[in-house]
């Protein structure tokens, strides 16, 4: 088909909109990547704003050479691998089961459900529950408060209602298939996008997870990556205020300098591994997240 110019002109503003677009989202990423590299001088003078000026690796060197670091980073994985598990696991079984018309009670089941997505019982309540079901400084505490998510049910239950042919289910029934082998062997192999897509979700959720470990776990030993970082920042901050009490000119100026190093560098150490894996995975979300979200 021929383009007409109004058409020609629509196509240039459209590829200069997504071009702005890339620059807006991608120029940050640039930016700290670039600072988390470069001689903290010239980042705070402004000489530096895209790409890396005197180019210096200390700031990776002293968060590295933090023995908790990898410890944070064990526990994290740790946590995400576990929690995300556990919450596949409850999220398909519950989504497929709700995505059946059949299911006896099923308006009952998802009022109650959806109520949840609108209230809750809050901080201290949760708190209380916790400490209750005795979880407090151990593992479970940062995977099973957050078991499921209803958003993420819907958007699953409404997945496997577009994509499941009924016919399908229909056939292994009829083939003497009951409804657990019909959902493991014929539902879940034609349900990758957006397992991946979940996964994605809940992994990212664990990853960055930090409020919980701040609220219920005490023991160093259990602490996940984003509490060591934190206590990196606070303690460079606590020394340089205290050097600013004390008068410690030249202490104070290096540093100030370490903080500015260490805060750019601990950005990328905590966002790297997800930065490394969303690419295989998003091939998976136009047509996980879409189909997932389409109405009945």
């Amino acid at each position: 088909m021929k383009q007409t110019s109004r058409d020609r002109a629509f196509d240039i503003c459209n590829k200069l909109f997504v071009w702005c677009l890339i620059i807006v989202i991608s120029y940050p990423l640039i930016y700290i990547v670039s600072a988390s590299i470069s001689d903290p001088a010239y980042v705070n003078s402004g000489e530096m704003w895209l790409l890396p000026k005197g180019i210096t690796f200390e700031g990776y060197a002293r968060v590295f050479q933090n023995s908790e670091i990898w410890l944070g980073y064990r526990n994290t994985i740790l946590y995400t691998v576990l929690g995300t598990f556990i919450n596949l696991a409850v999220t398909l079984p519950m989504a497929y089961a709700l995505s059946k018309s059949e299911l006896i009670g099923k308006k009952v089941i998802m009022a109650l459900l959806v109520f949840t997505m609108f209230f809750e019982g809050g901080l201290i309540p949760t708190y209380l529950l916790v400490r209750d079901l005795g979880i407090i400084d151990t593992i479970w505490a940062m995977v099973l408060p957050n078991a499921a998510a209803m958003w993420n049910i819907i958007v699953t239950m409404t997945f496997f209602k577009v994509t499941i042919p009924k016919g399908l289910e229909e056939a292994a029934e009829i083939d003497g298939a009951s409804q657990i082998r019909t959902f493991f062997q014929i539902v879940l192999p034609l349900s990758a996008p957006i397992i991946a897509v979940m996964a994605l979700f809940y992994g990212v959720g664990h990853w960055n997870q930090y409020f919980s470990a701040l609220i219920y776990i005490h023991d160093r030993e259990l602490f996940p990556l984003q509490l060591f970082l934190r206590e990196i920042l606070v303690q460079q901050q606590l020394t340089t205020e205290l050097m600013q009490q004390s008068g410690a000119v030249e202490a104070l100026s290096e540093h100030a300098r370490i903080a500015d190093i260490i805060k750019y560098a601990v950005m990328i150490v905590s966002a790297a591994p997800l930065l490394m894996i969303y690419p295989f995975l998003q091939r998976f979300f136009i047509q996980g997240v879409m189909i997932g979200s389409l109405k009945e």
